[in-house]
């Protein structure tokens, strides 16, 4: 079953439909085994967005993280070898895409810590949070810094 989209909302409303549905799982294997669930049923990236500008360095797994600004709103896809890689990853971009670059910025991920995402991952699976979220919020600072030319 694939989960509704969550576009066109704001941060603070993904992030407690985030929370209730994540707080749900009793186990934090049933939380992973659903966010690989959602990784399965994203689509790919092309191939010919599998460069190593796209390439999310410091990951075990090679990672792909494509961002572009459409109307003003931020959008993330991502693609890994890894399914469990693909599946974090892919928690932050489907949060994020759709949003508002100052809407990005006011939202760090840190509320996954509450639903425990973060203490059940090894330290190379946080790290891979890690990286995303840099490259998301390098992206959603960009249209500051052309505003202050």
């Amino acid at each position: 079953m694939t989960e509704p989209a969550i576009s066109s909302t704001s941060l603070a409303t993904r992030r407690e439909a985030l929370l209730a549905r994540l707080g749900g799982f009793r186990h934090s294997q049933e939380r992973l085994q659903w966010l690989v669930e959602q990784a399965r049923q994203r689509p790919a990236l092309a191939a010919g967005l599998k460069t190593e500008a796209h390439r999310v360095p410091g990951c075990l797994a090679s990672l792909w993280l494509v961002a572009e600004m459409r109307g003003g709103r931020c959008h993330f896809q991502c693609d890994s070898d890894s399914q469990i890689v693909r599946a974090i990853a892919g928690l932050l971009c489907d949060y994020y895409s759709d949003a508002a670059p100052v809407e990005i910025l006011a939202q760090p991920p840190d509320f996954l810590e509450q639903v425990g995402i973060n203490q059940h991952l090894t330290a190379n699976r946080r790290n891979v949070l890690s990286r995303v979220w840099e490259r998301i919020r390098a992206f959603a600072e960009k249209p500051k810094e052309l505003e202050q030319d």
